[in-house]
């Protein structure tokens, strides 16, 4: 089963194995702690913010350690590490709660998170995901450039749009017990690009081949 999607694909299988790749093309970034902030991300970060219902917030460690996660999966930019570790910790817990509280309106809990300083609109879908995978995937520029064709607008405008999309995309590919949820598409379309660009990646024997050449 091949490990790349196209968005317009309609194949559950084809969508569920290029998830499933996601783990494996990861660590052959091989990206300094990529792994382990992921793990934070995608399963710590979720159980604490749950754990605060009914009335979550994130904490400005937590989201320190969030746009970790999204620059070192990402492209790095300091300077907004730099912006977010100047923020006042109420801040952070208050405008997070709204945002939390306005959900599943994306528009009005995008603008909540931004008035935070170094906070933008692809840094607050990685918050709200968090908390509301069923609701808010990820603003990734592999899964905007997919969906969208392009990933040079990082506006709340082009988010609702490409949110809009994965939720269709989302709904279309959920049939019986095969569940999709917003965030698993952005994750297998991340997944897809990363193989399309790296065949290594994609291929665990590969992989193999290249570490070994590593080590010689």
């Amino acid at each position: 089963m091949a490990e790349t999607v196209d968005f317009a694909s309609g194949d559950a299988a084809a969508w569920r194995a290029a998830l499933a790749a996601y783990d494996r093309r990861l660590e052959a970034l091989d990206k300094p702690d990529l792994v382990a902030v992921d793990s934070f991300y995608r399963h710590d970060l979720p159980a604490l913010l749950r754990g605060r219902d009914p009335e979550p917030f994130i904490a400005k460690p937590e989201l320190a350690r969030l746009l970790q996660w999204k620059l070192s999966r990402g492209k790095w930019r300091p300077r907004l590490m730099d912006f977010v570790k100047g923020l006042d910790d109420a801040m952070v817990e208050s405008a997070s709660r709204k945002a939390f509280a306005a959900l599943p309106d994306l528009s009005r809990a995008i603008t909540e998170l931004t008035v935070l300083k170094g906070v933008g609109p692809a840094t607050a879908s990685a918050v709200l995901a968090a908390y509301a995978p069923d609701v808010a995937p990820f603003m990734s520029d592999e899964a905007m450039v997919t969906a969208l064709g392009n990933a040079k607008e990082y506006t709340l405008k082009q988010y609702l749009a490409f949110a809009d999309k994965l939720q269709a995309k989302a709904k279309e590919l959920t049939i019986g017990e095969e569940s999709f949820t917003p965030s698993d598409v952005e994750r297998a379309l991340w997944s897809s690009a990363i193989g399309s660009k790296s065949p290594a990646s994609g291929n665990p024997k590969s992989e193999s081949k290249m570490r070994g050449k590593r080590k010689r």
